[in-house]
């Protein structure tokens, strides 16, 4: 199986709060994997360049629970905003949690987790997240932060088996 061949994304919600999920098999290492995505200066790397994404919070230290990481990034054209994260949980190799503290959502809860396989790595991600605005933001959903946030996943999909890709 190629990377190419393992990619998921899918969206849920229940209770008001959103849910999506990802999965991506790279053929990489499980160490590999573990030291790119726990560092958030590849964050720049994976984010759509027309985001403006950079990190405000000086050059990343290694992650670690209670890691506080401040960006500014552009979600649509003209706009610009801050977003702050924590890191809330980190089981070295298997899973790391950032939550968003501050930002656009009213809620931001992030899983990335790796299980290896007999190609390389699975990657899954696991986003559960609330928009402001109640029924506003409820309308909103559909027509612009689904197709918003799977164009940010399609973009890292094809980045990450790109950088990775033997």
């Amino acid at each position: 199986m190629t990377a190419q061949a393992h990619r998921m994304l899918s969206f849920n919600s229940h209770s008001g709060i959103y849910t999506l999920e990802a999965e991506q098999e790279l053929p990489i290492s499980l160490e590999e994997a573990w030291a790119f995505f726990s560092s958030p200066k590849n964050l720049v790397k994976i984010t759509p360049d027309h985001m403006n994404f950079r990190i405000t919070s000086g050059e990343p230290k290694s992650m670690h629970t209670g890691q506080i990481i401040t960006y500014k990034v552009s979600p649509f054209p003209g706009i610009q905003t801050n977003w702050v994260s924590e890191i809330t949980s980190i089981q070295h190799l298997k899973f790391f949690v950032d939550e968003q503290r501050y930002g656009p959502y009213s809620m931001w809860h992030h899983e990335h987790i790796f299980e290896v396989t007999e190609n390389g790595v699975l990657m899954k991600d696991k986003v559960s997240y609330k928009l402001p605005f109640g029924f506003l933001g409820r309308m909103m959903h559909p027509i612009l932060v689904k197709k918003k946030l799977t164009k940010i996943f399609q973009y890292r999909f094809d980045i990450l088996e790109k950088m990775f890709s033997k």
